[in-house]
């Protein structure tokens, strides 16, 4: 039985006439390959046949890979789901084959295009950031560290966060623009409004300037980063990228509890509203900081996974 750990994935294959026999040779070959079967002519649109197999999922990139330079992907098309049980010995068989961890295995092609989905600029994302901040306002203002981490946990920045390390360690132009962009509208949009619900809330007695000034001793790391600034930020960017590679989101909470990146922007955003400098400043410098540390610990957790996949891949084309 293929246990939570070793999950496999299915991969289904439409595939024209003139490369069904490499196709299924490349599959026949391989031993992260189970459950193989072909449907001849059984594809419609694009016409063709339908080529079914269960995988190893620390073997997925490498077929991936070398389907793609078939030219399946313009000329049929290629889809994996994860597979959420298995009972069978070819699968029990197949895994203990294949080379390397499922685990630890990252199926770039999946990484790539989720993170094209979390890069998009939605009224959701604006929204969610808009929300957090608003929430983390308040909490820096009553000196409230429960709100601050209610704030983080709402917080929807870790998404294009992680498709901007993508985009730069696979070289992708339109990945890197995309969410550097969505990046600055979710800040900026949620700046602005929580600058306006504090003269708002200001207005109708719930809060004023003096709560700012007050001493906030729970808080105060916001907008007075240090060297450990850096060593969170880097933590978490490594934390967060392995939750998004090895498909374990479990660990993306305790991610996104541990940076501050929203509560320093909407400190600032305070700041700015009650016209405090100092503290506007402390506040952006912290979110800076956590953000390049973010993105630093995410793309050097990227190289050293494609360069580990990529000697899983070597060690598999010698066996």
């Amino acid at each position: 039985m293929i246990t939570e750990e070793d999950r496999m994935l299915h991969l289904r294959v439409i595939s024209p006439d003139g490369l069904t026999e490499p196709t299924l040779e490349l599959l026949r070959d391989d031993e992260a390959v189970t459950h193989l079967f072909v449907l001849r002519g059984a594809a419609q649109r694009p016409a063709g046949d339908v080529i079914s197999c269960d995988i190893a999922r620390e073997g997925a990139q490498d077929i991936l890979d070398r389907l793609r330079e078939l030219g399946l992907e313009e000329h049929g098309g290629i889809s994996v789901e994860q597979v959420d049980l298995t009972l069978s010995s070819a699968a029990d068989s197949a895994v203990d084959q294949t080379p390397g961890e499922s685990s630890d295995a990252i199926v770039w092609s999946d990484i790539e295009q989720r993170s094209g989905d979390e890069a998009k600029l939605s009224w959701t994302y604006l929204v969610f950031m808009t929300v957090a901040m608003i929430i983390a306002s308040i909490g820096v203002l009553l000196d409230q560290p429960i709100l601050i981490v209610g704030s983080m946990v709402v917080g929807p920045e870790f998404g294009p966060l992680a498709a901007l390390c993508t985009g730069i360690v696979g070289g992708r132009r339109s990945l890197i623009a995309r969410p550097f962009g969505t990046l600055l509208a979710g800040f900026g949009v949620g700046m602005m409004i929580t600058i306006g619900t504090t003269w708002l809330f200001t207005a109708l007695g719930l809060i004023n300037r003096e709560m700012l000034l007050e001493p906030r001793p729970l808080t105060s790391f916001i907008w007075h980063p240090d060297a450990l600034s850096w060593v969170i930020g880097l933590l978490a960017g490594i934390a967060g990228m392995l939750s998004l590679t090895a498909a374990k989101s479990g660990a993306l909470v305790g991610v996104l509890i541990s940076v501050t990146t929203i509560p320093a922007a909407a400190n600032a955003a305070v700041a700015l509203a009650y016209w405090v400098p100092w503290e506007a400043g402390g506040s952006a410098l912290q979110l800076l900081i956590n953000l390049a540390a973010i993105i630093v610990a995410g793309v050097l957790t990227l190289i050293i996974q494609r360069y580990a996949q990529r000697q899983l891949a070597r060690r598999r084309s010698r066996a």
